[in-house]
């Protein structure tokens, strides 16, 4: 069965997630990075992308992301196609990895970004990276140079952190200072040491 050891790793826009998942990995857990994995099948089914969705998006094999992601996020049948050829790829071989790593019978995690709004993955435990949504948007205008109009509308394709929060197995709080993020990824993962022995 696949899966077996699996925890999902999730939050929401903004709130972290890629340095708590390189914090969690520098204290011993394996990741499969669901958009790494996006990324891998993107580029492999580059010419169904060319085709779907235009030629200019596409050099050398390789799919301009962010040129992809102006279309899709303005236009929702876009994104549902460009989902409808994704998701089954991208199921598949997360699932394939899973498998590899549950021989080892040890907690491992998928970082997968909308883990609650896709209800695909059958996991049954979960990791919320939290952070405020004052805090999301602030970080969101900063990294990505988005007006706070564009970074609202970013949050907003999302299920609101506070509710990613209340389905959670185990929340780590990122609302403070990098140190207190090491802590919180520390604790996490004494508990998740604890819960499975």
């Amino acid at each position: 069965m696949s899966f077996e050891y699996a925890i999902v790793l999730t939050g929401s826009i903004a709130t972290g997630k890629s340095t708590t998942a390189a914090l969690l990995s520098s204290l011993g857990f394996q990741i499969i990075d669901a958009d790494q994995v996006a990324h891998q099948m993107l580029n492999t089914h580059s010419q169904a992308i060319s085709e779907r969705f235009g030629a200019e998006l596409v050099s050398n094999g390789e799919v301009d992301r962010k040129a992809l992601g102006s279309i899709v996020f303005a236009d929702s049948v876009k994104r549902k196609a460009l989902e409808d050829l994704l998701h089954p790829l991208i199921f598949d071989e997360i699932q394939r990895r899973s498998l590899v790593l549950d021989k080892k019978k040890k907690p491992y995690l998928v970082d997968i970004p909308l883990f609650f709004e896709g209800g695909r993955y059958p996991i049954e435990k979960s990791i919320v990276v939290y952070a405020t949504k004052e805090q999301q948007l602030q970080r969101l205008m900063e990294r990505n140079g988005y007006t706070q109009e564009e970074a609202q509308s970013r949050i907003s394709t999302q299920m609101p952190v506070e509710e990613k929060r209340k389905k959670a197995s185990y929340v780590i709080d990122n609302s403070g200072t990098l140190t207190q993020l090491e802590a919180e990824c520390a604790r996490v993962t004494k508990e998740i040491s604890d819960d499975s022995n």
